[in-house]
């Protein structure tokens, strides 16, 4: 029989005190809302109906800002996980925050509640780079936050945005290695149709990615993080060794997860199927529909698309994919485009799987197109 997958729990947040111009997540401008914790804990418990008992992988509250959540909202889901299906000792259930919102007292009762690991999004030490992209925090506020959250949690990542126009992230990633930090996201920044930048970009009113300088500026963050002994264990990630992001980890390796509130996907297996899900996208239609399920799409994935998305998410990171589980889900061997990939030397076959290198994982795109095609 099958061993059955992990079960990785994602809590979707929605509200922000105010919307960053380059974001396109599902978000909307408010601090809370007194239903949405309940609706929420409804949804955990119709997903226990479905899924059946299930080990527990991680707990991961994203958003959207959760560290605006209530320290009783954050220990109700984290009990209720516990109640529906067990939580392992010591595994990893993290919470998104902002600097702005770091307030000794609640995060402190973070803490108390389970909450072990936080991600801050600081995004920039630099004053005028956070005032830029439209943060509500300046970098001495992101320094205090660092260091209540490092003398609070045994685990902390700080997330950086590299490729501004005009700004020097290599001193943002100095000034975090400095200060301590284990965990280290670095994205570069784009502009998604829809966002207020992209709309500004339209006008002729903005340049905010200098896409020629984008290259050099992750090049001098790499040389940096890999000096401190950090590992690119993804595309975007740098941990050192033992602290790497084992929620995203359960996605990159195409476990199952669970995403409650508004706007949360997830992946579940039942009978054999992958089966996509998508939430309600807007709070009020979520709270609404729960007493069904939160659920508003589900579509079954085929076989060669499970295999496409295990495929595309596994190549991300240093482990690769398992070839072995690659075929099995896709029902057919890997392209014949693959050894002319292996001796270009962007990719590498070893023990069964098989491995993007750091010149593969820069042209990511170009790999998988040539592989899914």
């Amino acid at each position: 029989m099958a061993k059955t997958p992990p079960l990785a729990i994602y809590v979707h947040w929605p509200y922000c005190t105010r919307i960053c111009p380059y974001c396109d997540f599902n978000v909307y401008k408010g601090a809370k809302n007194a239903d949405l914790g309940q609706a929420i804990l409804k949804d955990l418990r119709h997903w226990r109906d479905e899924s059946g008992p299930r080990v527990i992988n991680s707990v991961h509250f994203g958003g959207g800002t959760p560290s605006l959540m209530s320290v009783e909202d954050i220990a109700n889901i984290i009990n209720t996980v516990d109640d529906l299906w067990g939580i392992p000792n010591d595994i990893e259930i993290g919470l998104e925050a902002n600097p702005s919102d770091a307030i000794p007292e609640t995060w402190r009762g973070y803490k108390e509640a389970g909450i072990n690991r936080v991600s801050l999004g600081v995004q920039s030490f630099n004053d005028a780079a956070l005032a830029f992209l439209g943060r509500n925090h300046d970098g001495a506020a992101a320094k205090r936050a660092v260091d209540l959250a490092l003398e609070i949690f045994p685990n902390v990542s700080l997330d950086l945005i590299y490729g501004l126009a005009g700004y020097d992230t290599a001193s943002d990633a100095e000034q975090a290695v400095a200060m301590g930090l284990h965990h280290i996201s670095t994205y570069q920044l784009t502009i998604e149709e829809g966002t207020a930048f992209h709309r500004a970009e339209q006008r002729g009113q903005l340049r905010a990615v200098d896409a020629d300088k984008s290259a050099d500026a992750f090049d001098a963050v790499a040389s940096i993080l890999n000096g401190a002994g950090f590992q690119r264990y993804e595309i975007s990630n740098w941990a050192q060794p033992g602290f790497e992001s084992q929620h995203n980890l359960a996605y990159w390796r195409g476990y199952d997860y669970v995403g409650v509130g508004p706007g949360a996907h997830g992946r579940i297996t039942e009978n054999g199927q992958r089966i996509a899900t998508t939430a309600y996208m807007k709070p009020s239609d979520y709270i609404d529909a729960i007493s069904v399920s939160g659920v508003e799409r589900r579509e079954v994935l085929s076989a060669n698309a499970r295999a496409s998305e295990y495929l595309m998410m596994g190549l991300r990171t240093s482990e690769g994919i398992s070839i072995d589980q690659y075929q099995a889900w896709a029902g057919k061997t890997l392209p014949p485009d693959v050894t002319d990939l292996i001796q270009s030397n962007f990719l590498r076959s070893e023990q069964g799987r098989l491995i993007a290198t750091e010149r593969g994982r820069d042209v990511l795109d170009y790999i998988t197109g040539k592989l899914l095609t």
